[in-house]
């Protein structure tokens, strides 16, 4: 009887470690886009172009949800894990805490975040060295400026924004040591990522005081600055995705996060634990197109790319705000 009950057993066995292989080959990625949208054409429609590429090459779809409140955050990552998708990819640093808590209700889901830390062996943590491709940016921007003055407006004001921050005020300084940055955070909540009004508002005060090149890491809120420079004649620098093509003549560049390739290779192959993505990495760089080339000039250029090289060999080390403290502001 015994003998005749093991091989079923193992039988039995096999096939359910094979259905559950099959389950995990056949389950669907989800991707919780947070406050601003999957179109705000930055850090979440980044996220976007990424999963849908992979959609694209594989012909698979994808779950998604949109957070519109932050109360959505914990339901929507627990109504993705309880419909079995995998892997389930949080955007943003805000869905933090809500991560956390779910990865841990549902032990034997794959999850992952962007631009946040979760220490969990079910998690995948994908951070950006934000500060060196802001430094590119800053050094192009003041070695751009006629009136040695540049901006930067931030969205919510928080010590990932301040990053940018910090590196693009380093590498200002470093191409034009007299140059003068003016800064400006756009709020203390997650409102602040989708105010163009309030962005635009911002910027012109900017220019009112002789500044001629801003840079702006505010989500959505960007588009108001963008639309603020091109009305007065003035050049802006796109943040996380390339902008170089939302006002043809006035981006100067984009400080592009690669948002994109992160979650394309997330969804292609879940690995768990932190990876951080700089410009050794191409997680991180300058954007150069048709709709800027004639704004950069080959000195500009030159030195932009001098300067990505000795970042990239380690000659050059930026400065990070949230583990150096550095730039007092």
């Amino acid at each position: 009887m015994t003998q005749i009950a093991l091989p079923i057993l193992r039988s039995a066995l096999t096939a359910a470690a094979l259905s559950a292989a099959a389950l995990a080959a056949q389950a669907q990625p989800a991707v919780i886009f947070d406050m601003g949208g999957k179109f705000d054409k930055s850090f979440n429609q980044s996220a976007y172009d990424g999963a849908e590429r992979w959609k694209k090459e594989t012909g698979k779809d994808y779950l998604q949800f949109e957070i519109s409140n932050e109360t959505q955050r914990v339901q929507a990552i627990r109504r993705m894990a309880e419909r079995g998708a995998s892997p389930i990819i949080s955007i943003g640093f805000s869905q933090q805490s809500a991560l956390e808590q779910v990865a841990k209700e549902f032990p034997k889901a794959h999850f992952a975040i962007v631009d946040a830390v979760v220490n969990q062996p079910n998690v995948a943590s994908i951070l950006f060295k934000e500060q060196e491709g802001s430094y590119l940016v800053g050094a192009m921007a003041a070695l751009t400026s006629k009136t040695g003055k540049v901006g930067f407006v931030g969205g919510m004001d928080i010590p990932l924004i301040r990053k940018f921050q910090c590196g693009y005020e380093q590498g200002a300084k470093a191409a034009n040591p007299k140059v003068e940055v003016t800064s400006n955070m756009t709020g203390t909540t997650s409102s602040a990522w989708a105010d163009p009004t309030r962005g635009g508002e911002l910027t012109r005060a900017q220019f009112a005081k002789g500044v001629d090149v801003v840079f702006a890491a505010a989500g959505g809120t960007g588009m108001g600055v963008y639309q603020a420079a091109k009305d007065a004649g003035k050049l802006a620098i796109g943040v996380d995705s390339n902008q170089n093509h939302v006002q043809p003549g006035t981006m100067l560049t984009s400080m592009v996060k690669r948002v994109d390739v992160a979650v394309y290779n997330l969804m292609k192959e879940w690995k768990p634990g932190l990876n951080v993505l700089g410009l050794k990495e191409n997680g991180v760089d300058y954007a150069m197109d048709e709709n800027n080339a004639k704004l950069v000039t080959p000195a500009v250029k030159a030195k932009a790319d001098a300067l990505k090289a000795e970042i990239v060999a380690g000659k050059i080390k930026v400065a990070d705000y949230m583990a150096d403290n550095a730039c007092k502001f």
